[in-house]
């Protein structure tokens, strides 16, 4: 049985609720700042030919929105924790349903998200040497929330309705 009877201890919150936050805010303030350095970053170019130094309005505009729903993700994530963590302190499985209803589909995202980018590499997903630190980056960081978010659906530490019952 956990030890914890909350389904978003201070360690989940942290990860999912500071953390996450922080890095997609940052991503779209960086992206705001440098949308082609953040566009031509984004994957390896050949050798033979340099990355561009300025890019297609609609490039830019993709840019900045793509970056601007990572950095909504990250908002939604901070309000919808809090406040499940500030309103339901008492209600742990109540928690866990508003948590698993947040979580899930960013989990698939985050396997999605890899996945979609190994496939968007194509021959180069296993050249690291030719990776850019903004690629290394992306898929460092994205299995920093992968994995809690894995080990939160896995109920380790924290509270889970089905195996540690009701609370009192």
């Amino acid at each position: 049985m956990s030890t914890s009877r909350s389904a978003i201890p201070p360690l989940y919150y942290a990860i999912f609720g500071l953390y996450e936050p922080m890095l997609t805010t940052l991503g779209f303030f960086g992206t705001l700042a440098d949308p082609v350095a953040t566009h031509n970053q984004q994957a390896p170019w050949p050798a033979h030919t340099p990355p561009p130094s300025t890019l297609p309005l609609a490039s830019v505009v993709t840019i900045v929105q793509l970056a601007h729903v990572c950095g909504l993700l990250g908002l939604v994530n901070f309000f919808v924790l809090r406040t499940a963590r500030r309103h339901l302190t008492g209600q742990p499985a109540l928690q866990e349903k508003i948590v698993s209803a947040l979580l899930t589909p960013l989990l698939i995202g985050d396997v999605a998200h890899l996945a979609f980018t190994f496939w968007a590499l194509g021959d180069q997903r296993w050249v690291f040497s030719s990776w850019s630190g903004m690629l290394w980056l992306t898929v460092g960081l994205g299995l920093t929330l992968l994995v809690p978010r894995v080990a939160w659906h896995l109920g380790i530490g924290r509270y889970m309705d089905k195996r540690d019952g009701k609370v009192l």
